[in-house]
Order: structure tokens, then C-alpha cells, then sequence
């Protein structure tokens, strides 16, 4: 088994191993955070703050990831919930595609990952800005009517059937939440902790795998070719962040592995379209929304990140 130690499966395992190491601290940065808004901090709470104004309420999900650093991951079940619960899609949509990149961890990470050009920190966020905020307005102004996958009537008919059994419910957990020991509330942080942990994780280590693997054994010069291709490489990094499926906290070490290799305004396609659009994100999506409005937000998402990162590149890299 001589090739185990040749150059280029010594080259795999420093890449693969480099990549890992960098982004775990902010993973379990991340989803320490999480877990600790996911047990002490009530969707009540978010809803309750909205503000009516759609310019605002988008202004407001936009920067809601300051205060809410919630990984992608976790995004999905959160938004079905606070729809549920009032809050407007648009916003929700805004707050999924925001969320992700908008906070401080993550910027963190990607000020870290790109230390000798912190403009790509900065950038990130602000095309992440931007692109969410046009797509909010958008929706808010063309789609009308309920686009999750259960119907309004659905919805309300089992609200009805089930009204006692839910109030029974509510008081259950509302008296319990009272009652709970503060070694439970530790117990259940530290389990949901772990659980988003793991969950994220193997999204890291998958994805270090795929960037090793083309770092080592693909051709220098194809890479190049391919990262200097301007449009082409837009749309390389677009499918490439789409099956990597990273999490947003650890996507920046994988993007700057590739920093010599590919154009910056092609790496700010990966760092934004990512977290926004990615197949494991699609599959969550189409589990919440229904298939139409899934397929436009994506397409949305896909023109605006390619139109923005392309203006970003040109009148700032």
C-alpha cells in the first residue's frame, strides 16, 4: 500500500484535517448559542417584536441574526413554527436567508478564514444583506396566500378538533417549564446541543472530504481554468456550495482553501449562496413550503446572489 504514503494522500490528509480543525471552534461556538436561545428563548418573543411596516420587518429579520445566531440546520423548524404562530412569510423568508450569515459567529469565522482579506468578511454580509432584503420585498409583493405544504383549512380544522387537547397541552408545558430544575435545564442544553453538533458535523466532515479531495487529486490547472472563468466560476462555486452543504460556521475555511485558485467575487458566490440554497436546505424547504413557492424562492435566490456577487466584483475586488 505504498500510494497511502505518497505526496498526494499526505497533501489529502493536511487539507482534510486543516479544514476540520479551523472550523470546529466556531461550530461548537455555534451551536452552544443555539442551544442556549432553542431552551431559554420563546418564538413568542420574536413574533412579538415584529413591526408592521414590511421596509421595517424586513430590516428587522435581516439583523434578527445578530441576536439570533441560528445555524441553517436549525433554521427551517424554527421559521414553520413562527409562521404558525403570525409571523409573515416574506419575513420568514428573510429571516432563513439572513439568519445563517448575518451574526456574529459566522462572521467571526469568515473574518478568520480570510485574514490577509477581510473585504470578503465585510462583503459577505453585505450581499447577504441585500440580496435577502430584495427577495423580502418580492415576495411581499407578489406572493399572497399560504404557501406551507398543510392548507389554512387544514390547519385551522385541526386546531379546532384538537382546541382542548392543546390548551391541555400548553398548561402541561407551560407549568412544567416552571417547574423544571435548573440541572434539567442543563441536561436539555446539553443535549441539544450535541445533537445539532453531530448533525453539523457530518455536513463539515463530508464536505472537507469533497474540498480535499479536489485540492489534491484534481489539477491544478483545471482549477485555475475553471476559477478564472468568470461566469463560469460564479456558477461552478454556486452548484459546488450546493452539494457541499456546509454549515455557515465552517464554509468560509472551506472557501478559502480555494483562495488562489479562483476569483473573490466567485468565492463570495459560495459564502452567500450556500447557506441560503443547498441540498439539504431544498429538502428541509420542500418539507415546510409547498413545491411551487420552494422552486421560486430558489430561482430568486440564484439570480440575485450570480447579479450581486458579479456587481461586488466588479466595483470592489
Amino acid at each position: 500500500m505504498s500510494w497511502i504514503s505518497s505526496a498526494n494522500m499526505q497533501n489529502f490528509k493536511t487539507m482534510f484535517l486543516s479544514i476540520i480543525l479551523e472550523a470546529l471552534p466556531f461550530i461548537l461556538l455555534g451551536v452552544l448559542i443555539s442551544s442556549l436561545l432553542q431552551i431559554f428563548v420563546s418564538e413568542q418573543t420574536i413574533t412579538r417584536i415584529i413591526p408592521k411596516n414590511p421596509f421595517l420587518a424586513i430590516l428587522f429579520a435581516c439583523l434578527i441574526g445578530i441576536i439570533f445566531p441560528v445555524c441553517e440546520c436549525g433554521m427551517i423548524p424554527i421559521v414553520r413554527r413562527l409562521i404558525k404562530k403570525g409571523m409573515p412569510v416574506y419575513v420568514a423568508v428573510v429571516f432563513i436567508l439572513t439568519g445563517p450569515i448575518l451574526n456574529p459567529i459566522v462572521y467571526a469565522a469568515t473574518f478568520m478564514a480570510f485574514r490577509s482579506r477581510p473585504e470578503i468578511a465585510y462583503s459577505r454580509m453585505a450581499l447577504a444583506f441585500v440580496v435577502a432584503s430584495v427577495i423580502g420585498l418580492i415576495i411581499y409583493r407578489f406572493v399572497k396566500g399560504n404557501v406551507l405544504r398543510v392548507t389554512a383549512e387544514v390547519l385551522h380544522s385541526h386546531a379546532h378538533s384538537g382546541e382542548q387537547a392543546h390548551v391541555h397541552d400548553h398548561t402541561h408545558d407551560h407549568s412544567h417549564e416552571h417547574g423544571q430544575s435548573h440541572s434539567n435545564k442543563l441536561f436539555s442544553l446539553l443535549g441539544h446541543a450535541s445533537d445539532e453538533f453531530f448533525e453539523m458535523g457530518k455536513y463539515l466532515m463530508f464536505g472537507s472530504l469533497i474540498t480535499a479531495i479536489i485540492q489534491t487529486f484534481v489539477a491544478r490547472e483545471s482549477l485555475v481554468s475553471i476559477g478564472h472563468d468568470g461566469l463560469g466560476s460564479h456558477i461552478f462555486m454556486m452548484g459546488f456550495a450546493y452539494i457541499l452543504s456546509l454549515c455557515s460556521t465552517s464554509d468560509a475555511f472551506v472557501a478559502s482553501s480555494f483562495v488562489n485558485t479562483f476569483t473573490t467575487g466567485s468565492l463570495l458566490t459560495f459564502l452567500v449562496f450556500g447557506p441560503m440554497l443547498d441540498f439539504k436546505g431544498t429538502l428541509m424547504l420542500l418539507s415546510v413550503f409547498k413545491a411551487k413557492f420552494v422552486l421560486l424562492l430558489s430561482g430568486l435566490i440564484v439570480i440575485t446572489v450570480l447579479i450581486g456577487s458579479l456587481i461586488f466584483e466588479r466595483l470592489i475586488f
